[in-house]
């Protein structure tokens, strides 16, 4: 019983090491891509913020559906620069 309990902790091992090293190489691709859109200036982030909110609010207030809502945050956040 206790080689069978090691072996499938060997696994969950095994996995987790791989879908690490694959995260990894998924972030490494982002970074040898470079940023495709030009960085914007901290105007634009308080513009591209009050978007977010107002995002927020729409979906809140069930103007949005779901879908919608979790696309246009991805393409917002996406114009954030995080340093």
């Amino acid at each position: 019983m206790s080689s069978q309990a090691r072996f499938q902790k060997m696994q969950r091992e095994k996995a987790r090491r791989e879908k690490a090293a694959a995260k990894s190489a998924r972030k490494e691709e982002r970074r040898a891509e470079g940023d495709e859109q030009p960085a914007t200036e901290p105007s634009d982030q308080a513009a591209v913020l009050a978007e977010l909110a107002e995002l927020h609010q729409r979906f809140d207030a069930g103007t949005i559906p779901f879908e919608d809502f979790v696309t246009a945050k991805e393409e917002l956040t996406q114009r954030l620069s995080v340093e």
